[in-house]
């Protein structure tokens, strides 16, 4: 292994030892936004060689079932996934995986690129299922790590003009810098209703789209408010297991209201934006240790220090 970035599922396990129904029994490795060199391959793999640069997609299925059929396999209740228990992660020296689930990366992108096309596919599979296309207005709630992937990958895909709100001014400069249009700084107790007026007022009009990547329930309800009718919100941020929000007031406009976990059939995609330039993770990194200093790195995660804390897990090559 050689870059392994840190997710805010890691320092959950590590804190609580639990995410909702997946409850730690026994100690798991953590990580699963990875990338690393081969080092040995098993005699029926053909597409990789020892010596190749490969990121790694951490979902990989068990069985041939009905979700793998057609094509969300994400959605299988006995997919492998790293560091979900009781599954092991990456976040070591050496790791074995799925020759299939191993994705070469070009040359001109780097390891820790490669990592971060875990986070990057979540965005992928946001806007895949918000139907965000060319000249689609986007409000993005939350500026987190996955909040600013989803604004990314938006542009990318050709959204014309993106609000992305947070508590937070520093995150939202953050935002700026990556290309939204606007940004709006929430305050806790701001009334749904006025926050998704201000969003209009922003934009003009009312979004097309809106990915919620907090989970926070006032933000969800923002989300539904804010969308215009006949629009979509997607719910990418985990919060409480239940929410109360202006259902009704969604069904009335005719606003779909659409699920998102994880992510599928994205690595191929996402090393395309890299290695084309279409994306530019790179300033998301903003703090980097080697792994004998994974204690202090996670602590750097759950303190909220940087945006993407990555590991460097090759002793013999800390470089990007």
């Amino acid at each position: 292994m050689h870059s392994v970035g840190i997710c805010g599922s890691d320092v959950h396990y590590w804190q609580h030892g639990r995410i909702g129904d997946y409850v730690l029994t026994k100690p798991m490795v953590l990580g699963h936004e990875a990338a690393g060199r081969v080092v040995k391959v098993g005699s029926a793999v053909k597409q990789l060689k020892v010596g190749d640069r490969v990121a790694i997609e951490p979902g990989v299925p068990r069985e041939m079932d009905e979700f793998f059929k057609n094509g969300r396999y994400n959605l299988s209740p006995t997919i492998f996934f790293c560091a979900t228990p009781p599954d092991d992660g990456n976040l070591c020296q050496y790791y074995k995986h799925s020759a299939s689930f191993c994705y070469k990366l070009p040359d001109n992108v780097t390891f820790e690129e490669g990592a971060l096309i875990e986070p990057l596919s979540v965005g992928i599979h946001a806007c895949r299922r918000a139907g965000v296309t060319l000249g689609t207005t986007v409000l993005i709630c939350g500026a987190g790590p996955i909040g600013l992937v989803c604004l990314l990958v938006a542009k990318a895909m050709g959204a014309s003009q993106v609000v992305i709100t947070d508590l937070f001014p520093e995150r939202l400069k953050m935002a700026k810098e990556l290309g939204a249009d606007f940004q709006l700084t929430v305050k806790r107790g701001d009334a749904p209703q006025q926050l998704a007026k201000s969003v209009a007022d922003k934009l003009g009009a009312q979004p097309h789209v809106t990915i919620e990547c907090s989970g926070v329930e006032s933000s969800i309800q923002t989300a539904i408010y804010a969308t215009r009718a006949g629009g979509v919100v997607t719910l990418v941020g985990l919060g409480s297991e239940m929410a109360t929000i202006p259902l009704i007031d969604a069904a009335l406009r005719e606003v779909d209201i659409r699920g998102v976990f994880r992510y599928c059939n994205t690595w191929p995609m996402a090393i395309a934006m890299l290695a084309s330039g279409k994306v530019d993770v790179k300033p998301l990194v903003t703090h980097r240790f080697p792994l004998e200093q994974a204690v202090q790195a996670f602590e750097t995660t759950r303190q909220g220090l940087g945006i993407k804390v990555m590991l460097k897990c090759d002793q013999h090559d800390q470089k990007p």
